[in-house]
C-alpha cells in the first residue's frame, strides 16, 4: 500500500487505516472476530487504529486492547482515541478508562470528539475546558500528539488550527462531503499548508456510497490527506478494502468531477445527516 507522512510528525502510515468503532457486537462482531479482524489488519501493514470511548460504550476499546495485548503487538500500531466531553476533569477520567480498556500505558495520539460549532471550541479553549487535559496529559507523557475531529462545519476545525498548533485532525472527506460543507475543498488546503495531518473519515457516507465502493474509496484516497479511517466489522470488508487500497491509482480531476456529478442527488439532510444542526448533540454520547 501506498504509504504518505503523517503532517509534520514524519510518521508514514498507509493510505488505508482502521476505523474501530464498528468492531462491537452492535456490528454484529464477536470479540473473536475482532482480535482475528486486528491481526490480519497487521499483518497486512496496517498500523493506524482509530477509536473512541463513545464507540458502543467502551467496546471498541477494550476489544483493540484485547487484540493488541493477547497477541503482543501494542508497539506494532499507532491507537488514537477521544474525548467527548469539553472539560478537563471529565476528559481526563474518559482518558483513564480508555488507557484502562486499551491496556496500555499511553496512547499516541488523543482528540477532540467531534467539535461541531464554535460554542462547544470556546468550551474546549476556556478555562478548565478539556483542552488543558489534553497539554497536562502530553507533558506527561500518557499521549504524544493532540488532534480534534469534525464532522459538520469546515469552518470549526479552521478556526480550531489558527488558534492551536493541532497535530492532526480527522474530517469527513467522502466524495458525497464535497457537496456541502466540503472540508475538501474549505479545510484541506489550510491543514496542509500548516503541516496538520489530515485523517480522512465518513468514507462511505454512512453506507450510501455502497453502490460505487471502490470508487468512494478512490476518491478519498487521492484527496492530499495523511490517511483515510474506515470502519470495518467482517474479514470481508477488511480483504475488499485493502484489495483497494493496494490496487490504489489516483483519480484524475475530471474523473473525481464526473464521480461528484454522479452522486450529485445525494446532497440532501436526509443522506449527509451529520452536515445538520440536529445532528449530534452531548447526548449521543450517553445514547450510544
Amino acid at each position: 500500500m501506498e504509504k504518505r507522512s503523517f503532517g509534520s510528525t514524519g510518521q508514514p502510515f498507509p493510505v488505508l487505516s482502521f476505523g474501530a468503532q464498528r468492531i462491537v457486537d452492535e456490528h454484529q462482531c464477536t470479540e473473536e472476530e475482532a482480535i482475528q479482524i486486528v491481526n490480519r489488519a497487521i499483518d497486512e501493514g496496517i498500523t493506524y487504529f482509530d477509536t473512541a470511548p463513545s464507540y458502543s460504550d467502551g467496546q471498541s476499546e477494550e476489544r483493540l486492547g484485547k487484540a493488541l495485548a493477547r497477541d503482543g503487538r501494542r508497539n506494532d500500531v499507532w491507537i488514537a482515541t477521544k474525548t467527548h466531553d469539553r472539560t478537563r476533569d471529565g476528559s481526563l477520567k474518559l482518558l483513564e478508562a480508555s488507557l484502562k480498556r486499551l491496556q496500555t500505558d499511553h496512547v499516541e495520539e488523543w482528540r477532540l470528539h467531534n467539535i461541531m460549532t464554535m460554542e462547544e471550541l470556546d468550551k474546549c479553549f476556556a478555562k478548565g475546558g478539556a483542552l488543558e487535559a489534553l497539554l497536562e496529559a502530553k507533558e506527561q507523557g500518557i499521549i504524544k500528539h493532540i488532534s480534534i475531529s469534525g464532522h459538520t462545519n469546515p469552518r470549526v476545525q479552521l478556526e480550531a488550527i489558527e488558534r492551536f498548533p493541532f497535530d492532526s485532525a480527522l474530517v469527513a472527506l467522502s466524495a458525497a462531503d464535497h457537496l456541502i460543507y466540503s472540508f475538501a475543498h474549505e479545510f484541506l488546503p489550510k491543514a496542509n499548508e500548516k503541516g496538520v495531518a489530515v485523517i480522512g473519515m465518513k468514507v462511505m457516507a454512512l453506507g450510501k456510497l455502497a453502490p460505487w465502493y471502490e470508487k468512494a474509496l478512490q476518491y478519498t484516497f487521492s484527496l492530499p490527506i495523511s490517511t483515510a479511517i474506515v470502519g470495518m466489522e467482517s474479514m470481508a470488508q477488511l480483504e475488499q478494502n485493502l484489495a483497494i487500497a493496494k490496487s490504489f491509482k489516483p483519480m484524475t480531476e475530471l474523473e473525481q468531477l464526473e464521480f461528484l456529478k454522479e452522486i450529485a442527488h445525494l446532497a440532501t439532510p436526509d443522506v449527509l445527516r451529520w452536515k445538520t444542526t440536529d445532528w449530534v448533540s452531548g447526548e449521543w454520547y450517553v445514547r450510544n
